[in-house]
């Protein structure tokens, strides 16, 4: 299984729609960073680890998951960059590539030198750009593919069947 580890407070700051967000309410846009890796996992079915920063901040590491995408704040005195490294050496072996999505020129070497691949900010915003262009190209088609009903029927009386169906009156 391919996993990605997303540089959580990297893509907010480098993301137009999520920059502008964090101005404004920056637990909106980490919220709204998850939903989007959270579509980004169902559709590329890769498991999802965002790490957000927490290295100003007292405590031990907090853990969860949220839409199936787990959400990882790091223990006191550690960076993202730190917990990224350390979960590159726990997570990557033979059967698992380990992507890391960050625009942090340091750290993109760091994840080479450990033998995990790289995708920046940008890369990652675009492929999750396109995600939704298939999704809406998916939806298209299965809507054309839709059975009809080899009876005609016109518009209302198919909307009564339909409430019908779901057991609307």
């Amino acid at each position: 299984m391919d996993i990605l580890l997303v540089d959580g407070y990297n893509m907010i700051g480098a993301w137009q729609g999520l920059k502008a967000l964090r101005e404004e309410d920056l637990d909106k846009a980490r919220l709204l960073l998850i939903d989007k890796m959270a579509e980004y996992q169902a559709y590329r079915r890769r498991r999802v680890i965002v790490v957000f920063d927490a290295y100003e901040v007292r405590g031990l590491e907090n853990r969860h998951e949220q839409y199936k995408v787990e959400v990882i704040f790091t223990k006191e005195n550690e960076t993202a960059d730190q917990c990224i490294e350390r979960l590159i050496k726990e997570l990557k072996n033979v059967k698992t590539k380990v992507f890391v999505a960050t625009s942090d020129y340091t750290e993109q070497r760091m994840i080479f030198a450990q033998g995990a691949f790289r995708m920046s900010a940008r890369e990652l915003e675009i492929e999750i750009q396109n995600i939704q262009k298939e999704i809406k190209q998916d939806i298209k088609i299965h809507q054309q593919k839709k059975i009809r009903s080899k009876i005609p029927l016109n518009d209302h009386v198919l909307q009564v069947f339909e409430r019908w169906r779901r057991g609307n009156k």
